[in-house]
Order: structure tokens, then C-alpha cells, then sequence
């Protein structure tokens, strides 16, 4: 028999993160993963403070992104890699009364530290009405981050490749194949709808395709360019492009709109050829509030859920990891905003 302080499932942003924290607290785990790529593995890694078809901000922005880079420092420690990549997003502009509405919102407090006033025009894209830049935007090199992880996980014993199997859980024992735990910590993104503990969780998947390109002329910046989705650069001289919204066609295939999305909006920014490379998508876990759902289970009080990251998958699943561990071992309450009971 095998005993840990927490089991964790999945293998994304919420379960990563909150493997940190096990981590920087000498607590023992394992993690299941079943080595698919999930939505957090082909997601795009912007880092953003604000939404950027209104120009606002959201709860805890400025937080989550001081506790991202801290975090990533954390991490660094015994990966031996920051995964952060310095790059701000410039927001095309469609017309000049964004521009104006740039400038007013830049005088509200909430937004003052993330709205450069300072407007840039950039070479080798149509942007007529120049470009915002959003201060404290970044990306995570999503690769490395993933595949650092887990070869961290295997070195030290902590990985298991396979499917979890809920039937082979003894929860009144707190059993599960040998492995005797504290707490489990169920972090699967969509795949908890086929959890029987908390598929009744309120999440709803939204379809994100993205594409990898090859650009017929180079961009000057190795910046994150956004006007309808966001386009910046990655290994192998390919671009970054995506990603799209969809709740209505959840089927596990590419839809080829969504593709034509990806095309016209291309298109409307980069004015020269361009080849697509390889087409991909997930299935992002959203809540109608936009705000994660973690607690624990109403009978079961060592089995936890931690979901809903929605499209802030890192800053999210970053901070509120933090939350979760202050939960589970110091009884800190979580703030009502994410706690599961909100539902119920």
C-alpha cells in the first residue's frame, strides 16, 4: 500500500498549479494523467489583464498576474526553466473611436496600470489606426511548461499515464488501487461530466479552434498581435492563430467554419499569403459567471473539485490553486465568488 497526501486528477492549468503548491509544501501526490492533449495543452498562454473587446478588466487581475509571475519564479526552482514570455499584446484598433475609448478607459483606476496611452504602429500588419499596448500582458511558453512538468512528475515518481477509473475508488476508505490518500483533487476540465462524484458541476464546454501558420513575409514583432483573435509567433517559424468561441458545435471533429473564422480574420490583419500548417481545438470548461467553481463534495469531505477555469486558464488556475491548498489545510474559507457552494 502506497500512501500520498492528495491524488490528483488531470492534467491541465488547474491541476499543474495546484500540484505546485503540493510541491512548495513538501506534501506527497500522485497525478493522473491520461496523455491526451487537453484544452490547456493547445491553448494559445495569453496572459491578459483585460477584455479586450470591451477595454476592462476583470476581478483580481492585477492580483492573479502578481501571483502568476511570482509563481512561475517558484517553479523555475526545480525545473530549471521560466516559462514566461515577455511579449505584450498590441490591440489593433478597428476605427478611431477605439482609439478614443482606449484613451478614456485609461484614466480608470481599475485600468490605468494595464491601457498604454502611447499608440504604436506596426510593420507587416494592416493596422491603419495603430495598435494599444497592454501593459503586464505576456504568454506562457505552453510547451515547455507541459512537457517540463511531466517529465518533473515521472522523475520523481509522482505520474501515473492512465485513465483514472472512478469505479476502482474506495472513497469510504480513501483508496484507489493501492494508494491510500488524504484528499483527491478532481481537476479534469470537461472531463468531469463523466465524473459521477460532480458531473452535475455548472460548467459548459466552449469548442476553441486554433491554427498553425506559415507566413509568406515576416512580422516585425515578436509581439502578441489581437484584432478578432490573437497571432504570434512559435517554434519552427510557424504563427500562432486563434482561437475561436463555440457552445453549439461541441462534436469532437474540426468544423470547417470555424476554420473560415480563423481565415477572414487572418486575412483582415496580415496582408500577405500565408499557408496553414495544422488546425487544433478543445473544449474550454466555462461557468455562466466566468469565475471557477472549487469546493469540496457534500458527503465526501476529502474530495475536492477544481474547474471552470474558462478561457483564463492560467491566471486562474494559478491563483485559485493557492485557494484551494488554504482550504484543504488551514480551513481558510474560499471567497463566495468561486466556492462550488454558490450552486447549491
Amino acid at each position: 500500500m502506497k500512501n500520498v497526501d492528495y491524488i490528483i486528477v488531470g492534467d491541465g492549468y488547474a491541476g499543474l498549479f495546484f500540484a505546485h503548491q503540493l510541491i512548495q509544501n513538501n506534501k506527497s501526490f500522485i497525478i493522473f494523467s491520461e496523455k491526451k492533449k487537453s484544452a490547456s495543452q493547445v491553448s494559445a498562454g495569453i496572459i491578459n489583464p483585460v477584455v479586450l473587446k470591451k477595454f476592462t478588466t476583470f476581478w483580481l487581475a492585477q492580483e492573479q498576474i502578481n501571483t502568476l509571475k511570482r509563481t512561475l519564479l517558484e517553479i523555475e526552482s526545480y525545473t530549471g526553466r521560466n516559462y514566461l514570455i515577455d511579449k505584450p499584446i498590441h490591440r489593433v484598433f478597428h476605427d478611431e473611436n477605439e482609439q478614443k475609448l482606449w484613451v478614456k478607459k485609461s484614466d480608470h483606476l481599475e485600468l490605468q496600470n494595464f491601457l498604454n496611452k502611447e499608440f504604436q504602429s506596426l510593420e507587416g500588419i494592416n493596422n491603419p489606426f495603430s495598435t494599444g499596448i497592454v501593459n503586464q500582458s505576456a504568454r506562457l511558453d505552453v510547451s515547455n511548461f507541459f512537457n517540463d512538468f511531466f517529465n518533473y512528475f515521472e522523475d520523481k515518481g509522482n505520474l501515473i499515464n492512465e485513465k483514472f477509473d472512478y469505479d476502482s475508488l474506495d472513497v469510504s476508505g480513501s483508496e484507489y488501487k493501492g494508494i491510500r490518500f488524504k484528499n483527491i483533487v478532481f481537476c479534469e476540465g470537461m472531463g468531469v461530466m463523466k465524473n459521477p462524484y460532480f458531473s452535475d458541476i455548472a460548467v459548459i464546454p466552449n469548442k476553441g479552434h486554433h491554427i498553425r501558420v506559415k507566413l509568406s513575409e515576416k512580422i516585425s514583432t515578436a509581439d502578441t498581435i489581437k484584432k478578432k483573435h490573437f497571432l504570434f509567433p512559435i517554434d519552427n517559424g510557424l504563427y500562432f492563430y486563434g482561437g475561436t468561441y463555440d457552445r453549439e458545435q461541441l462534436h469532437h471533429e474540426i468544423d470547417d467554419s470555424a476554420v473560415d473564422q480563423l481565415l477572414r480574420g487572418l486575412s483582415e490583419v496580415y496582408p500577405y499569403d500565408f499557408k496553414i500548417q495544422e488546425v487544433n481545438f478543445g473544449f474550454r470548461p466555462t461557468v455562466k459567471d466566468r469565475r471557477p467553481i472549487i469546493g469540496s463534495h457534500s458527503e465526501y469531505s476529502n474530495m475536492y473539485v477544481f474547474n471552470g477555469l474558462g478561457a483564463r486558464g492560467i491566471l486562474n488556475g494559478c491563483y485559485f490553486s493557492g485557494s484551494l491548498y488554504q482550504l484543504i489545510e488551514k480551513g481558510i474559507p474560499l471567497p463566495d465568488e468561486v466556492a462550488l457552494k454558490r450552486f447549491t
